[in-house]
């Protein structure tokens, strides 16, 4: 039988680079959100209460996270790693948008965009199969209506939900990867509710595997962040672009550090949506694997420089 034996999560993108590359990054969101939407956004007033020292200090929390992930891996060497995340317009375009997805091919490069948006491609990394598709039969035997992909074009995945986290955790692409999609830019979206069932779902499947393996289970995304691929269309609220939901974070990490991640399975996608939080799924869905586990909460902090609530949370499972 299968186990789960660690649960991570955390943000991704501006979270995956120093606070000295950040105002470059920002003036490409900038031009991003110009170029859909034909007006120049403001900068976040709280951007000028920032200080680049103030950021760095604060910012090497986030980036301990990393390197105690990595080191967690190394350490436990699961026999897979299943890594949850959307997809922005990456692999997926709007002539076919999954909810849900599992990738089921053998495996892929990760390509990405580096700090000048530069595009470059990575390390090649196994996929495990047998439990890919033992999840993918899995769910739908559970009345999920998931889709597959045996293969992308040039093998290739471009999601920065997976690749951002792959490259820096396991650069040498040691560990074979199990990659779950669960939309959350494209409205609509799965229900916290479905997303946490779903997390629950995995589990499940998981312990019934036929093989005697230890695996760990990632949710990529969030926090709070309004960015220019964020669903404007669908928003009615007073956040604008570089906004951060403080409250609701805060509020969010404090159940999961209580073990009660069901009170967010609970949420809307409502709540999801006006705070800020829509990638929120993925954590989401790793809370319906970890159960009432606590995360330990190894740090949490919102940076308008970074556009957003930056988060990494850590459960740990080997003797659950």
């Amino acid at each position: 039988m299968g186990k789960l034996v660690a649960g991570m999560a955390s943000s991704h993108a501006y979270a995956l680079v120093h606070p000295t590359g950040w105002e470059a990054m920002r003036k490409r969101t900038h031009a991003n959100y110009k170029r859909r939407y034909g007006t120049e956004p403001p900068v976040h007033p709280k951007v000028a209460e920032e200080t680049l020292e103030g950021n760095q200090a604060r910012y090497a929390r986030i980036n301990s996270g990393f390197d105690f992930f990595q080191e967690t891996l190394k350490a436990k060497r699961p026999d897979a790693l299943i890594l949850i995340g959307d997809d922005q317009d990456e692999n997926f375009t709007e002539q076919n948008v999954p909810q849900l997805a599992v990738y089921v091919g053998d495996g892929v490069y990760s390509t990405y965009r580096d700090e000048t948006g530069a595009r470059k491609r990575g390390a090649k990394y196994t996929c495990h199969a047998g439990l890919s598709q033992s999840i993918l039969d899995g769910l739908v035997d559970r009345e999920f209506d998931v889709s597959f992909c045996r293969s992308f074009p040039d093998s290739e995945l471009l999601s920065h939900a997976h690749n951002q986290i792959m490259n820096r955790l396991d650069p040498e692409a040691a560990i074979p990867l199990v990659i779950v999609f669960v939309n959350a830019i494209h409205s609509p979206a799965p229900s916290p509710g479905r997303c946490y069932a779903l997390g629950r779902a995995i589990k499940e499947i998981v312990e019934a595997f036929p093989r005697t393996e230890r695996y760990a289970i990632y949710g990529s995304g969030g926090l709070s962040h309004f960015t220019a691929g964020y669903p404007w269309k669908n928003y009615r609220g007073p956040f604008t672009l570089g906004s951060i939901s403080e409250d609701f974070d805060r509020k969010a990490i404090a159940l999961m550090a209580e073990g009660k991640g069901v009170e967010l399975g609970r949420l809307t996608s409502k709540d999801l949506l006006d705070n800020g939080d829509i990638e929120m799924r993925s954590w989401i869905t790793l809370l319906g694997a970890v159960e009432d586990t606590p995360a330990r909460v190894l740090a949490y902090e919102p940076f308008y420089s970074g556009v957003m609530g930056m988060g990494v949370a850590y459960w740990e499972l080997e003797h659950r």
